[in-house]
This record gives structure tokens, C-alpha cells and sequence, in this order.
């Protein structure tokens, strides 16, 4: 496999839109130094999918990619420790909007053309068919429509029960920004704190009231395999990720840890039919996160515990 080139030069904050941040995505793709089939056998030792035939649609088009396509697609090219960057300045884009489109020119729209030799090409690495003649074209567009009119059937047939309700709380989980509270008590965030028995000097997570605890931030970014690391955003010390602590007088608590690549990998469990929320259990021992005070209290440090019906064990995802 070709080796990484200087990734550190790069920064995903340059691109002031979605083509920019495409271009910036095939500039990672170029220094990284791989073919689309190495990246993929790349994310599948990562522990995460990314088939060839996806990133070269992404890599072509002028439009964002989904949040869990691209950290898949940076760790692959070997700049896995700024994942949080690159989804951040993503997020940023998404929240600017699109930039205002040029008047319409007053003369007649020239003849359509043939796609670039470099969509062919990156068609062709990534081991896809040729591009379809012009001539086929009208007839993937009605294809396009009637897919598109069976999708709004079904949504309005009932599938936006799955989608989020107007106050933020989702039916299944979601990648983004988010709080997570206790399910018993919403006014509640899990953020950084201090264990109450002052035995560790760093920060753990603990609950605390919403309106106190602004920062830290937190993103769900999707980790392959149906799982998810949590992040933290802070300000002042950067970016980490929530890890499960083995050793030590905080032994079974959860701490930030600056290497996203090694943190705890959660499984975002749904509760049974009469409760809410999810749990979050660590896909290396298969317990639950709880808490210390088995109900949700102020201050109360989160736990790695064995799974039980306990109201500690449920916890509320909101996009924030």
C-alpha cells in the first residue's frame, strides 16, 4: 500500500462550500497516496465500511457527504485524529446554507456535453461501469421520478414515525450533535465533571444540569459496525472522546481521552417497549453505562456497569 503523504498541512477549514470541501476531500484522497479499493481494504482494518463505488459518487459530486461517510473516509487516509475537524467544518458548511445562485444568463443554454475524462476516470479506478450514454439518460430520469414519488407514498403511509419530532428527541439514534440526558430527568446532561471522592484529578463524565454545562459540546460520530464513539468539544482543550477507564482510583468511570482511534466504541441499545431512551453499552466488555447513584442525581459520575432495569441504565439522545 502506497504510504500517507503530509496530511497536516491540510485543513478542511479552507473550503468556504460543499465543492470546496469536495475538493479538499479528493486533495486528503491524493495525498493519503491510495487507490479507492485500497481505501476501502483500509476502513474494512478499521473496523469500518467504505465501498469503493460510494466514495467515488461522493468524491464527484458537488454536494456534502453524509457525516458517517466522511469520518469513515478520513480515518481510512490516515488523518484519523482530526475526524472532528473535518466533521466540524462539514457542519459548518451545512449551517451556512448555499451561496446565492448567479442571474440566469440571457442568451440560450449551450448543448449538453459529454461527462469530463475525470468523472470517467474515477469511475473506472473505483470499478464501476462506464458512464451511461447520453442517449439512456431520459430514461434513468423516469426511473429517478418514480422512485422518488414511491418514497413520498411511503412516507405518508407512515414511516415519519421514525423521523424526530419537533422537540429534538428521536426515535432512533442519530449522528450530529447532540445532549444525552437521563431518561427520569431531562433537566440533566451528561458533560465533564469531578468524581465526589476528589481521588482523580482529571475530568469524568458526570450529571449535571443542562443550563450549567454549555460546553462541553458533544457529537455522536459513527464507528462502523452499528456503533459510535462519543465526542467532546471543548474551547480551551480541544476535542475527545469518552473511554471507559480499566485501571486506576476512577476504575470503571468514563474519561476523555485525546486518541479518538483507541476511545470506547458504544452500542446505542434501545429501551424496552415501556421505557425511553437508549442505553449505551461499551462494545468491549458488553455492559451498561449508568450511574454511581443508580438514579439520576446531580453530580452523579457515569459508570460502566452490568446491564439491569435500573432508571440509571436509560439515557435520552437529542439532536442539539
Amino acid at each position: 500500500m502506497a504510504g500517507v503523504g503530509n496530511l497536516g498541512e491540510l485543513s478542511p477549514y479552507a473550503a468556504r462550500d460543499a465543492a470546496g470541501f469536495i475538493a479538499s476531500m479528493n486533495e486528503l484522497k491524493q495525498r493519503s497516496g491510495m487507490t479507492f479499493r485500497e481505501l476501502e481494504e483500509q476502513a474494512a482494518r478499521n473496523g469500518d465500511v467504505l465501498a469503493r463505488s460510494t466514495l467515488a459518487d461522493v468524491l464527484r459530486r458537488p454536494n456534502l457527504p453524509r457525516p458517517d461517510v466522511l469520518a469513515v473516509f478520513v480515518r481510512a487516509c490516515g488523518d484519523g485524529r482530526r475526524v472532528g475537524d473535518w466533521l466540524d467544518a462539514r457542519e459548518r458548511i451545512t449551517e451556512a446554507g448555499p451561496e446565492p445562485l448567479p442571474p440566469a444568463p440571457a442568451t440560450a443554454p449551450a448543448p449538453a456535453t459529454a461527462p469530463a475524462p475525470a468523472v470517467a476516470d474515477v469511475r473506472a479506478e473505483a470499478g464501476d461501469v462506464k458512464p451511461t450514454p447520453l442517449r439512456q439518460q431520459p430514461r434513468r430520469l423516469i426511473l429517478f421520478a418514480l422512485a422518488f414519488v414511491l418514497a413520498a407514498g411511503l412516507l405518508a403511509g407512515g414511516l415519519w414515525a421514525f423521523l424526530p419530532d419537533e422537540s429534538g428527541d428521536p426515535s432512533t439514534p442519530t449522528d450530529g450533535w447532540v445532549t444525552i440526558s437521563p431518561a427520569r430527568d431531562g433537566d440533566l446532561c451528561l458533560t465533564d465533571g469531578r468524581d465526589r471522592a476528589g481521588a482523580y484529578d482529571s475530568a469524568v463524565a458526570v450529571q449535571l444540569p443542562c443550563a450549567q454545562a454549555p460546553v462541553p459540546r458533544t457529537y455522536l460520530e459513527p464507528a462502523g459496525e452499528g456503533l459510535y464513539r462519543v465526542q467532546w468539544h471543548h474551547p480551551q482543550q480541544g476535542k475527545g472522546c469518552l473511554t471507559v477507564m480499566r485501571a486506576g482510583p476512577v476504575k470503571g468511570m468514563i474519561e476523555p481521552r485525546d486518541d479518538c482511534t483507541g476511545a470506547t466504541r458504544f452500542r446505542l441499545e434501545p429501551a424496552p417497549d415501556d421505557a425511553a431512551g437508549f442505553r449505551l453499552r461499551p462494545a468491549h466488555s458488553g455492559q451498561c453505562v449508568g450511574t454511581a447513584a443508580r438514579i439520576p442525581a446531580e453530580g452523579a459520575e457515569a459508570v460502566q456497569e452490568p446491564c439491569a432495569d435500573t432508571p440509571d441504565q436509560y439515557f435520552v439522545i437529542r439532536t442539539d
